[in-house]
């Protein structure tokens, strides 16, 4: 699928969900009184039934067969999810929803949770490890300046969008783009599987032309590698002008937030406050996206064919312009499911080339920042309990390290990379059949129930 195909898949999707929520709204009839909307009406009345699925419901925490599944599958997505740097929110939601019993609201808040718990984990862990083949940071710092931004104000966006959206067209949208990206990155994998086989035969080859000793046996050339201790390595991949300007992002961002909690929704300072977050975002992503589209154009006049960081693309201002806009879509999605966004930053950096151990840790990085901002919002907002929270913290902390360690020892075994990108393909896959089989289980429920399907009205839901 080229990127053409997979974009113009994307857009009628999304097209035939979003006018289909007009006609579903327009063809059913309910037993209480339809919504009255206009394009210019600012009065607009909706039933007690259409927000019956935003009560608060949490489950007390005890031991049970539930509980039990739940931290299996919790310790199972979080581990696979950190390593194909996609978070696993997509079978949080569904899980803590269907088997534990949590209203969807609050599903998606301990998501975050989960999401930021292994995603430091993990960071922890890809700190203290060198780079694969070069002597850079493990973690890409310029492509998490050019997305961080962009991915936290998408959440903004995505978490305003969700207030209006109906949960079914939530479900559809999601599994359209899921469907997409997980069949996109297995045809990665896929490539990526034969190109890798192709060089180890070629190794094998060379082994077998190799000089031998007077013992018979094959012997290599000795090269000569500095090997530094866990500490150093530690120091060297952190790089803190660039961590410094991301907590700057990140606590403006914060600050936003706390201060639009405490206004009107729909009033003037709302709106203000709103707005303030689009030059806080664009002026770090600015600088980053200028740095980059300069170096790039410097090296292409001179001929030098090195790539400007991890990404093997020439940095235009298309290119930055579509990474912008990948950024803000994968924020939209991580706000209306509950995830960090790495279900897109993931794959797309894997489409611009960067090496799979690097795309996850950057994705890692980049989700960590972008989840913590929503639990630290959500807990003022008191919006899970705080029992559940730290609990499966401490499960999806101890999974996030588990994965990596375990999922690096494979590579080195089997020399494979591409077994990253089958894990976060199958991830998604897997994130798109829960939030199917969620999805269908609301909808019927409200079918049955002639709740209203259509959208709501943003300042009065």
């Amino acid at each position: 699928m080229t990127t053409r195909r997979f974009l113009l898949y994307l857009l009628c999707g999304f097209s035939m969900a979003i006018l289909s929520t007009f006609f579903l709204a327009d063809s059913h009839d309910y037993n209480y009184p339809r919504r009255l909307y206009s394009l210019h009406s600012t009065s607009v009345q909706y039933p007690a039934e259409a927000l019956n699925n935003r009560l608060k419901v949490w489950p007390k925490l005890k031991f049970s067969w539930r509980i039990v599944l739940a931290t299996v599958i919790g310790f199972l997505g979080s581990a696979f999810g950190m390593v194909g740097g996609v978070g696993g929110g997509g079978i949080f939601v569904p899980m803590l929803n269907l088997i534990v019993g949590f209203d969807t609201k609050s599903a998606a808040a301990l998501s975050k949770c989960m999401i930021m718990g292994a995603s430091t984990s993990s960071v922890w862990y890809n700190l203290r490890v060198p780079h694969p083949t070069k002597d850079v940071p493990i973690i890409d710092y310029d492509l998490a300046l050019l997305f961080q931004p962009m991915l936290m104000l998408g959440i903004t966006i995505g978490v305003a969008l969700s207030v209006a959206f109906p949960n079914w067209l939530i479900t559809v949208l999601v599994i359209v783009l899921f469907l997409g990206t997980s069949s996109r990155s297995f045809f990665k994998g896929i490539e990526m599987w034969n190109q890798e086989t192709i060089i180890l035969k070629k190794e094998q080859d060379k082994q077998q032309e190799a000089p031998a000793n007077y013992h018979g046996e094959q012997y290599e050339p000795q090269v000569l590698r500095t090997e530094k201790s866990q500490l150093e390595i530690l120091r060297f991949n952190l790089r803190w002008q660039r961590i410094l300007v991301l907590l700057l992002v990140w606590f403006s961002f914060l600050f936003l937030q706390v201060l639009k909690n405490g206004t009107a929704v729909c009033g003037a300072w709302y709106w203000v406050l709103n707005v303030l977050q689009f030059p806080v975002a664009l002026l770090v992503h600015g600088y980053e996206a200028r740095k980059l589209y300069k170096e790039s154009r410097n090296r292409r006049v001179v001929g030098n064919s090195e790539a400007v960081c991890e990404a093997t693309i020439d940095w235009t201002a298309l290119h930055l312009a579509f990474c912008a806009f990948c950024g803000i879509i994968g924020g939209i999605v991580g706000g209306l499911l509950g995830s960090g966004g790495g279900f897109i930053l993931g794959p797309l950096l894997l489409e611009l080339g960067v090496i799979p151990q690097v795309a996850s840790a950057t994705a890692t990085f980049v989700m960590m920042f972008s989840s913590s901002l929503s639990v630290v919002e959500f807990y003022l907002l008191k919006r899970f309990p705080i029992p559940y929270a730290l609990y499966l913290i401490a499960v999806s902390m101890m999974a996030g390290l588990w994965g990596q360690f375990l999922i690096r020892k494979v590579i080195e075994f089997l020399k494979r990379t591409s077994i990253v990108v089958f894990i976060l393909s199958s991830v998604i896959f897997a994130s798109a059949v829960t939030m199917g089989v969620a999805g269908i289980k609301n909808s019927i429920l409200m079918i049955h129930n002639h709740e209203y399907m259509g959208f709501l009205c943003f300042c009065e839901s």
